[in-house]
């Protein structure tokens, strides 16, 4: 055998592992394109979902500030005293920030059940959109002082708006507001 023979196989050698490679690469790809094309969708639809439950928070609030705004305009209410939700499972806690019961450490889903349970001192329950019945919102108020505070001020409060949409997809506003002044 001589040297031109030995390096024609070499060559035919290095071939193979060149196209091994290029296979590999486009093997890589390949699955990296599918990979992104099968999550685009799903992100996209949670996405959807998500901002569904949004517009179902927005349209609790704005209802729920018509109805608070009506009440202190015809002197049904002068302050936010009585009107706050303080219960979860029957406990008080919810207002408490110390509290396992505190409102901003239970999920959406928690407090629209609790309060479907148990609706007292809610502002609306459940309450679906007109627009599409597949969503709705759950409004309440929470007392933004710590339990026990010495000087309670009821001229201010949190107004918590829980949207909820198709699939039990939640989002939560929670907006501070203050009563008008008297």
């Amino acid at each position: 055998m001589n040297r031109r023979d030995k390096d024609n196989r070499r060559e035919r050698g290095s071939g193979l592992i060149v196209i091994i490679m290029i296979v590999a690469f486009m093997l890589a790809v390949g699955m990296l394109l599918l990979t992104v094309t099968g999550t685009s969708p799903k992100v996209s639809e949670s996405l959807r979902l998500q901002g569904m439950a949004f517009d179902a928070a927005e349209a609790g609030f704005n209802t729920a500030w018509v109805i608070l705004n009506d009440a202190f305009n015809s002197k049904v209410y002068s302050s936010f005293a009585g009107q706050y939700r303080s219960n979860f499972g029957g406990s008080p806690g919810l207002d408490d920030p110390l509290s396992p019961s505190y409102f901003r450490g239970l999920t959406d889903e928690q407090i629209v059940a609790d309060i479907a349970v148990d609706p007292t001192n809610a502002i609306f329950n459940s309450e679906p959109l007109a627009t599409d019945p597949r969503c709705a919102f759950t409004v309440f108020l929470i007392n933004d002082e710590a339990p026990g505070t010495i000087t309670p001020n009821d001229n201010d409060c949190i107004l918590v708006c829980i949207g909820r949409g198709p699939r039990n997809t939640y989002k939560r506003l929670e907006i501070v507001i203050e009563c008008p002044q008297q």
